[in-house]
Order: structure tokens, then C-alpha cells, then sequence
């Protein structure tokens, strides 16, 4: 329902109405005073203007008591900076960015106590008027109530000559209405007529210019279309026997008005006139419900097309431009000379396949400049043809690329362009057949009403498809692609996201391959969802990569990724399990933050849940965090899951970490189909968070595999060292790099004893390549430098650099250690000797 009408003038800085009542002279002249008017509600609105930069340039006292702003603070500012407006909203009182008017409702924080208030918004863009006696250089009218207000307070609604409640929100109560939403809106624009003077000679009274300076402003608020605003209102429904008129139960007779003498009863054909304005108004409250039913776009418009057959016409068709069916952003520009728009919605009565065969759904069509489509959506304004007569019909048969001229000969057509926030989107497109009257004035503004209801959902659902795109896309883009292959274990990932869209979650799983064929496993989960949990989770999951790489301890990795979280922002909130597995040492230590522990499966088939301490998670401080080590056989398997496998309605954390631990007893499958025994046993098919799975098998390195040497700090220690990495490498068979690794072997131990300090270990390891590693007490940082030709030294780490695949430094709690990876020998290589 729209709300127009006033009861009475505007005071000065404070009301305003939304629109004016028709000439009272044409009523009744027998009427109480009161009812003179055709009045629907009131509302106390503020006028704000703007100059060409954006600054204040009016603030009356309405504005300063909605936003708790006083004048002197107002006048001179730019109004992004006056208010914290939405960033959505900000280009509307750009004109020159945005262009349209515009309507709608946020929450804007009040200056004073920073408490939200639910403005809604009118904002006209006004012509530069060019030099006129008195011009303030006006470019912005911005129309401000306070909606909560009026949602409170209600409104007093009048039909016809029957008073149904009164401007009170105590009478409205008390006749059992309820104001369930308020949404600003537009009435349909005028020039001129009854509603036109009034309305212009009580806008003026808010303006701070008067005479003929006021007049462009007017006039072109007058021309896009006053404010108005959209009703959803609960209503008790009475229940009276049919006594072949309106109930007497329907018929409201007011205790006294508040002004003039009682109300008579009113007669049965002005209760039936009555109900035939309530019928327009019921059929737009549900073809709105319709419509909103879906944050799908294009479903949205299909309802459209459906809504509209029969009731307001024989035939209906949904035309959209392809970025907005694209879910990409409509121009923001001119329409071009060919406009390229998809047909997404077609509905009608007449013959099945009568208009399907010509112009089906999903079909592409290219409208021309001059076509009356582009025309609406240039213009923002419907265009109406009584009768297509042959000319129209050829006209918009050439603009179609189609010749259609059966189909539209003699019929109505009306054509209502589909503008959502400033944007065009595309066009509504309607028939009547030629037995049936044309559209008059109450169809039009059913179908204007209708078109921007549709519009809005429309362009909300292209919306709400892309922020669930762009948090998927990047929660997918954050995540792990495939499990890396190390020596000594196997890893397994699971992750189902969310069922709800919305829903996008911050778990994140990692396993990251460390110095000396270690392996890091983590798992997280960022607390809340959406775009921001998914960012938050991207850059933690970023930081423990980093700080994994310098090969600290758990407990001390997440201490620093704690103190990281704190500096970027409260809402960095996350629980996080770090696990370090040696494959040579048969050991694993862990760390936690507040996750769920781990459970651990024993070769045998014994799985229990890990002690580890519970911590607290990231971003709370002030806690130490606690590493613990645990001894595993080779065989076992560690298992790390989020809590959005285990909490469910019906079961606590707690319940469903026993769950899964029974699950896993015992369980001799492969790793990929015991993660998928958890996901179909705990896990639901649309669960309400995030599940994350990480399993790996811990298989070992054997000792025959690794060979350690402890080397005394002498000169003669490097021919030693490349003695027995000979011999060890003849022993695993691969004599074809002994010269390399000699070489590699030779520089690293040599670097050590010129640099490092204390005793020197060499250590060899045969997994999916052969790993060397050095080691001395010396705290000191090997670099690689580049060497000139006439410099002594600094060449090792090039040539190491030029013969190894990948080397690095890293370092210990002793000292430090200098790596390097060489590739096997075809005949060492495990994965050629498996072939």
C-alpha cells in the first residue's frame, strides 16, 4: 500500500507530507470538515541539500533531532562525512556519479550516542537551473523520516469517507492493525493538477529558498515522483454474517474525531467501495510476497511475469540487459545504439506455443535506439500504446529484428521499465488482447508499483549471487589443492562447506611439508561466517605457512600467530590445532588453541583422543600455549576434523568426538574411504557449518634409510665426510650422483667449519629424494651473495644453489641447519622401482 496524503500543514524544520489529497472542493459539501480530505497518514520529514561538492548546504531541525547533528556542525561539510552512510549508498548523493533518483532505507549511527536510526531516504538530483536571482547552487534534495517512528506510531488510514483508524498508534492497536515493514517509496510523477499546488507550497516551506529559485527544485521532484512510502500492515480479520451488503462488523464508526462533530454511519455502497479499493491493494501486497519470495534474480522475474497474467494482462515478458543475467554489474552508463537484453520471463493466456515459438525464454534479442524498450529504459519512464495500430506494430517488429505484427495488432501495450538503486535492468513488457479494455491510470500504477518492488528483488538476488560467489571463490582460492606427497606419511583431506549460501565459513586445513621430511599439519577455524570470516581465514592460514617455514615449535608458532591476530583486529577470532610429525623420530608434537583435539589410531586398530591441553583460541591472548610429544607407531593415523563434523543439534562436541572415535576403531580402509565413512556417518548432507577432515597416515622412514655421521671440527673432516657419503650412497645404490653429492656435501661441511661453531653433524636421507643436512652449533645465517670474478671466496652456496633441486637454512634449538634435496636415481627412486 502507498502511503500518501497529510493531515495537516508542515510546521516549520519539522513535518512534511508525503503527498497531497485531492481538491477538497470536489467532495461532499454535506462532509464533516475533517474528512474533507482523503487523507492515509502523516509523516515528520527533513530536508537536507547539498551543493555540486557534496557539502551541506540546508540542516533544519527535523535532521538535527533524526541524527542528533546540530546545524552549525552541518552547514560547509560533505554529507559523507556529516553521516556514516552506508558505502552502498554514497554514490546517490553524487549526482554526478549517480544520476536518478533514488529511495530507499539504512541505518545511519546518530553523531550524538552512536545508536543506529532507521532513516529511510527520497534523494532528487536537481538540474543546475543556471543563473536565476537568488539560485543557491542546490544539485541534491534529500528527504529524511525516521521510519521507526513511523512504524511505531502508525499512520491514520482512511478509504473513501470511512475514518479506520486514526493518526494514533493506540487507535490502531487497539482495532487490531499492525505496521509490520515501512519502505519508502515513489508515487507516480505529475506536472500539474489538483495534487500539485499543494504539495509544492508545503515543499517550499522546507526549502531554504524561495520565489522562482524554488521552482526547478519543485518541479523536479514533482517530475520523478514524490515520496511516498510502501505499507505492510497486519490486520485483524472480523468474522460477520453476509446480510447481502457489507457487515455491519466491517463498518467502523469512530468514537469522535478530533475535530468537528461525529461520524454517521456509513452507507453500504461506501462500504463497497471500500472493499474495491482494498482489492487493488491485497492483490499488490501478495504479488509482492510473490515476488520476494526468492533471492534468485532471475527467479524474482519470472514471478514478475507471473503475477502480472491474467490480472493486469494477457501476455508478459521479463527482458533483462545480459550483465544483470550475468550476475555481473549493469552499465552504469547510456544505453548504446544496439542494447543486448535475454528474454527471461514469459507468461501468458493465450494459445500454448503461441508465443513461445516466436521469442522463447532464455532467447537473445538486440533492441535498437528508437525502439520503445529502449525508450522506457532511457527515459525511466513507462511507455504506453493504447492500441498498436500497423505503424507501432511495424515500428516495434524492426526494433525486435522479428516480425510479430499478428501478435501485437490492436492490442494494449505497455512497457515499464525495471530500475533498481539507479541502475537499469531491464523491461516489463505487457499485452492486452483487443477484446479488453487498455490500461487505465489505476493498472499503471499497479504495474509501476509492481515494477519497482520486482526491480529492487531483482537486482538484490544478482546482489546476494555475487557476495556468495566471491566468498566461495575465495574460501576455494585460500584452501589447499592437493595434499602433498612427503617420505614417511600419507595425507587425506574432506571439506564440505556449509549448506546455507550464506553460510560461507573460515575452517581451514593445511598440511605443510618442513625441513629434515617432517610434516606440519594444522587445522583452524575462524569464529562467525560470510565474505569477512573467509578473508580473516585466508590470512591466518597464510601466516602459519610463514611461520611454519622457520620450523618453530608448536606451542611457539601459535603464540605468534596470536600476537598477529590481536594486531589486526578484534574480530580475529579462531581456534587452531598445530601438529609437527617426525617420521625418523616416530614422534609427534602438538599444540592447541582452543580446537577440538585430535584422535589417533593405532596400528592394531586402537583409536583414542589425544590429550592434548584445550588452550585458548587465537586472538583472545594472554595465555600460553602448551607443546606436548607423543610417541606414534609406524602405521598409525592422525585424524583432524573441525567441529562442524561433530556438533550437530541433536549432539554436543563432546559426543560426537566419541562418535567419530568409535568410528575410526578399527577401521583397516584406505584413508580416502575412512574420511568418507566420517562424512557420511557424522557429517549431515546440508550440514550448518563447515566440515574439515584431515587424515594422515604415519608411516615412518626406516633406519636403513637414514645415515648420521658426528664430525669433529678439524681440516681433515671434509675428505672424511665425502668418504662415507660415498661408500653409504654405493651401499643404497646410487653411485650416479656421488659426484654431485660429494660436491654438495663438501661445501656445506667446509662453510660449516669456516662459519659455524661447536660440533658439526652430516646427516643423509633416502625418501622421495635424498635429503643432506648439516648441522653446528653457530647461530649465524648462511646467504647466498653474488661473487665477482676477482673475490676468493663466497661461490659454495651458488654452486650448492646451481646442483641441488632445493636447498635451505633453518633453525634449531642448538644451532642451526643448511639442507639440501637431490633428485634419486631412476633405479632408487621409489615410485619408478613400484612401476
Amino acid at each position: 500500500m502507498s502511503l500518501i496524503g497529510s493531515q495537516s500543514p508542515p510546521q516549520a524544520g519539522g513535518g512534511a507530507p508525503l503527498d497531497e489529497p485531492p481538491d477538497p472542493d470536489a467532495r461532499d459539501a454535506h462532509a464533516p470538515r475533517f474528512l474533507e480530505r482523503s487523507l492515509l497518514g502523516v509523516a515528520h520529514m527533513s530536508a537536507v541539500t547539498l551543493d555540486g561538492r557534496g557539502r551541506v548546504t540546508h540542516w533544519d531541525r527535523t535532521a538535527a533531532e533524526l541524527f542528533g547533528l546540530g546545524r552549525g556542525q552541518a552547514l560547509g561539510r560533505p554529507l559523507t562525512t556529516v553521516l556514516r552512510l552506508p558505502q552502498e549508498h554514497r554514490a546517490a548523493f553524487e549526482p554526478d556519479v549517480y544520476g536518478y533518483v533514488w529511495c530507499g532505507a539504512c541505518s545511519v549511527p546518530r553523531v550524538d550516542n552512536g545508536e543506529l536510526a532507521e532513516v529511510g531516504w527520497w534523494v532528487y538530483p536537481i538540474d543546475r537551473p543556471g543563473s536565476v536571482e537568488g539560485d543557491p547552487g542546490i544539485r541534491v534534495l534529500a528527504l529524511a523520516a525516521d521510519l521507526r517512528r513511523l512504524r511505531a506510531d502508525g499512520t491514520g488510514l482512511m478509504m473513501d469517507d470511512v475514518l479506520v483508524a486514526q493518526p494514533d498508534g493506540s487507535a490502531h492497536r487497539a482495532a487490531g492493525a499492525r505496521l509490520l515493514r515501512v519502505e519508502p517509496a515513489l508515487s507516480p510523477p505529475s506536472r500539474g493538477g489538483p495534487r500539485a499546488a499543494p504539495f509544492t507550497r508545503h515543499l517550499v516551506e522546507l526549502l531554504p529558498v524561495t520565489g522562482t529559485a524554488a521552482e526547478p527544485i519543485t518541479s523536479r521532484v514533482l517530475g520523478l515522483g514524490g515520496p511516498a512510502v510502501n505499507l505492510s500492515v497486519h490486520v485483524r480479520l472480523p468474522v460477520a454474517p453476509y446480510r447481502g451488503d457489507v457487515p455491519r462488523a466491517l463498518r467502523v464508526r469512530p468514537r469522535a474525531a478530533a475535530a468537528g462533530p461525529p461520524l454517521p454511519d456509513p452507507r453500504p455502497e461506501q462500504g463497497m467501495e471500500a472493499m474495491a479499493v482494498m482489492e487493488p491493494l491485497t492483490f499488490l501486497s501478495e504479488a509482492g510476497q510473490q515476488i520476494g519470495s526468492s533471492l534468485d534474480h532471475l527467479q524474482a522475474a519470472r514471478a514478475l511475469a507471473e503475477v502480472l497474467v491474467p490480472r493486469l494482462a494477457d501476455f508478459a515478458a521479463v527482458d533483462l540487459l545480459e550483465g544483470v543475467v550475468a550476475d555481473s554489474a549493469p552499465p552504469a552508463g547510456e544505453i548504446g545504439e544496439t542494447t543486448r537484453m535475454r528474454r527471461v520471463a514469459v507468461a501468458h493466456n493465450d494459445d500454448p506455443g503461441r508465443w513461445e515459438g516466436t521469442v522463447p525464454p532464455d532467447a537473445k534479442l538486440s533492441f535498437q535506439l528508437r525502439s520503445p524498450f529502449v525508450q522506457a529504459m532511457r527515459t525511466g519512464q513507462p511507455v504506453h500504446i493504447p492500441r498498436v495500430g500497423p505503424e507501432s506494430s511495424a515500428r516495434i517488429c524492426a526494433s525486435l529484428g522479428l516480425d510479430l505484427r499478428a501478435l501485437y495488432a490492436d492490442r494494449a501495450l505497455l512497457i515499464a521499465p525495471l530500475i533498481a538503486r539507479g541502475r537499469v535492468l531491464g523491461t516489463c513488457e505487457l499485452l492486452r488482447k483487443p477484446d479488453r479494455p487498455g490500461f487505465d491510470d489505476l493498472d499503471l500504477a499497479m504495474v509501476d508499483e509492481l515494477s519497482r518492488r520486482a526491480a529492487l528483488c531483482i537486482d538484490s538476488g544478482r546482489l546476494y549471487r555475487r557476495e556468495v560467489q566471491v566468498a566461495q571463490e575465495l574460501q576455494r582460492s585460500m584452501l589447499p589443492d592437493d595434499p602433498p606427497e612427503v617420505a614417511g606419511a600419507r595425507v587425506c583431506y574432506r571439506y564440505r562447506p556449509a549448506g546455507q549460501a550464506a553460510q560461507v565459513g573460515g575452517d581451514w586445513f593445511d598440511a605443510i611439508p618442513l625441513p629434515g621430511c617432517r610434516l606440519g599439519i594444522v587445522v583452524g577455524d575462524v569464529m562467525g561466517h560470510g565474505l569477512t570470516s573467509a578473508a580473516i581465514m585466508g590470512q591466518l592460514r597464510t601466516t602459519v605457512r610463514t611461520l611454519a617455514a622457520q620450523d618453530m615449535r608448536p606451542d611457539i608458532l601459535l603464540r605468534q600467530l596470536d600476537v598477529l591476530a590481536r594486531r589486526l583486529g578484534e574480530d580475529y577470532l579462531a581456534t587452531c590445532l598445530y601438529a609437527v610429525y617426525d617420521p625418523i623420530a616416530r614422534c609427534c608434537r602438538l599444540a592447541n588453541a582452543g580446537h577440538v583435539p585430535p584422535v589417533l589410531v593405532a596400528p592394531g586398530g586402537d583409536a583414542r583422543v589425544l590429550p592434548v591441553p584445550p588452550g585458548v583460541p587465537i586472538g583472545v591472548g594472554g595465555e600460553p600455549f602448551e607443546t606436548v610429544e607423543i610417541h606414534v607407531e609406524d602405521g598409525s593415523r592422525l585424524v583432524l576434523c573441525t567441529d562442524g563434523l561433530l556438533e550437530r543439534r541433536d549432539r554436543d562436541i563432546d559426543q560426537g568426538l566419541e562418535e567419530m572415535r568409535a568410528e575410526l576403531a578399527g577401521d583397516t580402509r584406505p584413508l580416502d574411504g575412512a574420511c568418507d565413512a566420517l562424512l557420511a556417518t557424522l557429517g549431515a548432507a546440508t550440514p550448518a557449518d563447515d566440515i574439515a577432515i584431515v587424515a594422515v597416515g604415519l608411516d615412518g622412514i626406516p633406519g636403513a634409510d637414514v645415515a648420521t655421521w658426528e664430525l669433529k671440527p678439524e681440516a681433515g673432516m671434509v675428505p672424511l665426510a665425502r668418504a662415507r657419503v660415498a661408500g653409504r650412497l654405493a651401499d643404497w645404490r646410487m653411485e650416479q650422483i656421488t659426484d654431485n653429492v660429494q660436491l654438495l656435501v663438501s661445501e656445506l661441511v667446509t662453510n660449516a667449519l669456516v662459519h659455524g661453531a661447536g660440533s658439526i653433524g652430516l646427516r643423509l636421507i633416502k625418501g622421495r629424494t635424498l635429503l643432506g643436512e648439516v648441522h653446528d652449533d653457530g647461530q649465524e645465517m648462511p646467504q647466498l651473495c653474488h661473487a665477482e670474478a676477482t673475490d676468493e671466496s663466497g661461490r659454495g652456496l651458488q654452486l650448492v644453489s646451481h646442483l641441488a633441486e632445493r636447498w635451505g637454512t633453518h633453525r634449531t634449538d642448538q644451532g642451526k641447519v643448511v639442507w639440501f634435496e637431490h633428485h634419486l636415481p631412476r633405479a632408487a627412486d621409489p615410485q619408478e622401482a613400484g612401476r
